[in-house]
C-alpha cells in the first residue's frame, strides 16, 4: 500500500496555508508553517516575494495537489477517483469531494476517532473497524448512505479504543454521520453536502486540470 513517508509539514509550506495535517501539533507553536511560512527547499525564502504571474495551469495543479495532500492520496489513485467522478450524472467536482469525503479513512476522522487522517488510515489498515459487521482494513472503501461502521470487540480491549469515547464527545461528528458512542459505531446517513465540506477547496480547477 503506497503512501508518503516524507515531512508532511513540508507539504503546508509547499500549498502557503496550513492543512492541517498533523491534528493538535497545527494549533501550537510547534507548528513548522508558523516558523517558516515559506516553500521548503533552496530557493523556498527568496522565492516568497517574488513578483511572478501565476498561470492558469498553475493554479489548477496547486487545486489538485492541494485536495490530494489533504485526503492523503497518490495522483495514480486520485485520477482513479476523478474517473470515477466523471461517469456519474451531475457535478462532477462535488462528486469526487463526496468519494473522497465517503473513504473509510475520512469517515472515522470525520467522526472524531482520531487527531488526523493519517492516524484514521493506520487505523482502519491494522484492522481495528467493522463494516456493516465484517472487519475491513482498506482505507479507501467507500462508503454507502445505510452502511455502518463499528470498532472491533477485540479492538475495545485496546487502551486507545477505551478512552475513545471521552476523547471522540469532545468533538462534533460530521452532520452526514450518525454516531453512537455508548457503542462506539456510527451510520452514514446520506452523502455530504457542498457546504458540509472544506470551502477552501476549488474542485472546478481540479475538473480543468483533468479536462486539459
Amino acid at each position: 500500500m503506497a503512501r508518503y513517508t516524507d515531512s508532511v509539514c513540508k507539504l503546508c509550506r509547499r500549498e502557503g496555508e496550513k492543512l492541517f495535517l498533523k491534528g493538535e501539533r497545527c494549533f501550537s507553536p510547534k507548528c513548522a508553517f508558523e516558523r517558516r511560512a515559506y516553500a521548503p527547499g533552496q530557493h523556498g525564502k527568496t522565492a516568497q516575494g517574488a513578483n511572478k504571474r501565476t498561470s492558469d495551469y498553475a493554479r489548477q495543479l496547486r487545486a489538485k495537489q492541494k485536495v490530494r495532500r489533504i485526503y492523503g492520496i497518490l495522483e495514480s489513485q486520485f485520477r482513479r477517483y476523478f474517473g470515477m467522478a466523471i461517469k456519474v450524472p451531475g457535478v462532477t467536482g462535488l462528486t469526487m469531494l463526496q468519494i473522497l469525503e465517503t473513504r473509510l479513512d475520512n469517515v472515522v476522522f470525520r467522526l472524531g476517532y482520531t487527531a488526523n487522517r493519517a492516524q484514521a488510515r493506520q487505523m482502519v489498515a491494522h484492522g481495528h473497524f467493522m463494516v456493516n459487521g465484517k472487519k475491513t482494513n482498506i482505507p479507501s472503501a467507500v462508503f454507502k448512505p445505510g452502511d455502518v461502521i463499528s470498532v472491533r470487540e477485540e479492538s475495545k480491549k485496546n487502551g486507545f479504543f477505551k478512552d475513545l469515547a471521552e476523547v471522540a464527545e469532545k468533538t462534533n461528528a460530521a452532520m452526514w454521520l450518525e454516531r453512537d458512542l455508548k457503542n462506539m459505531s456510527a451510520r452514514m446517513l446520506r452523502l455530504p453536502e457542498r457546504g458540509e465540506i472544506d470551502g477552501n477547496l476549488n474542485e472546478q480547477l481540479i475538473v480543468e486540470y483533468y479536462s486539459r
